[in-house]
């Protein structure tokens, strides 16, 4: 029989404390004191090994035992063959603790930089038009009101772009729904495409172009995000990073106080932006509009402030004029 050591019982129906040792006799817990109990080893669950918190070893009726010196106690399980499970010895493992914590780091990685972009994709094509125009209402309201004047150019002059735009036929043949929304800026020269179909142009951005065939590249690049969904899968994808955020901290704020600065400040990918200048390479050659017109573009934004808010989310690089050009 092992040396007995000290332990608290609880018969599980009241709370009345006893005091007992603890012994081990061959495969059987062994109980002495205020209450005399033996009990087949295979019938007791011990809880697991923690730092400081006592241990409890529960028998099947509902009592239990809390023992607080934890180094002896560890010395009966050990001699009685007891073997912690595999989960509590992981957990025991500092090495074990820092390769599970790579582990989920990596996986967190992975997810966000390739299945949360795939799956954000796969659901923005299965939306329906009428699900992306509700994603898309009232962000044309709020950017009136805090970013957005009148535009300043004449009615002409707006008919006459659309016009143009109007006259321009896809790549594929196909009509997707958009309209060109003129707006003064607060924050310079931009262009972007709403879930809801519009494009916005800036007073700034037509003034900036050097003709009406550099407008043209700018509304077929943004169409370009419009017909791939690229705003309307950055929504999902961020409103599903907010979700994760708030399920781990329980601020479901962070939802929607992330969509007004995602449209003000859209960081799109390398390739994202490859796709919409691929879409615009396509469509202005469709049309027989010399691709120099979308280089211009680049090259006209290119000696802007690097603080322009249609830098900081369509980055012009000597690069991508390089890529327009040897498209041509």
């Amino acid at each position: 029989m092992s040396a007995p050591i000290p332990a608290r019982y609880f018969d599980g129906q009241t709370s009345r404390l006893y005091h007992v040792t603890l012994s081990v006799d061959a495969d059987q817990a062994v109980l002495a004191g205020d209450i005399e109990r033996r009990c087949p080893l295979a019938q007791l669950h011990v809880s697991e090994r923690t730092s400081h918190a006592v241990r409890k070893v529960s028998f099947p009726d509902g009592a239990y035992l809390e023992i607080a010196d934890q180094a002896a106690f560890n010395d009966l399980l050990h001699t009685s063959g007891h073997r912690d499970s595999l989960v509590v010895r992981l957990q025991q493992s500092w090495r074990a603790t820092l390769l599970a914590l790579l582990a989920t780091v990596l996986a967190l990685f992975l997810c966000y930089q390739y299945l949360l972009p795939l799956g954000a994709k796969g659901l923005a094509y299965a939306l329906p038009p009428a699900v992306e125009r509700q994603l898309g209402q009232g962000v044309l309201d709020m950017l009136d009101r805090h970013v957005f004047r009148p535009s300043k150019l004449a009615q002409a002059r707006q008919d006459g772009l659309r016009a143009q735009f109007a006259r321009l036929g896809t790549p594929d043949g196909s009509r997707l729904e958009h309209h060109i929304v003129f707006r003064k800026s607060k924050i310079g020269p931009n262009a972007f495409a709403l879930p809801s179909g519009d494009i916005v142009l800036t007073d700034e951005m037509v003034e900036l172009m050097p003709d009406d065939q550099a407008i043209m590249g700018v509304l077929a690049h943004e169409l370009g995000h419009l017909q791939r969904r690229h705003l309307t899968r950055r929504i999902i994808q961020t409103s599903a990073v907010g979700a994760g955020a708030a399920l781990l901290f329980g601020d479901v704020s962070t939802v929607v106080a992330t969509l007004p600065p995602l449209l003000l400040d859209l960081k799109y990918s390398r390739d994202v932006e490859r796709e919409a200048d691929d879409y615009a390479i396509a469509m202005l050659r469709h049309n027989g509009i010399a691709l120099e017109h979308l280089a211009q573009v680049f090259v006209a934004l290119g000696k802007l402030d690097h603080g322009t808010p249609y830098l900081s989310s369509h980055p012009a690089s000597a690069e991508r004029v390089a890529r327009i050009r040897a498209a041509q």
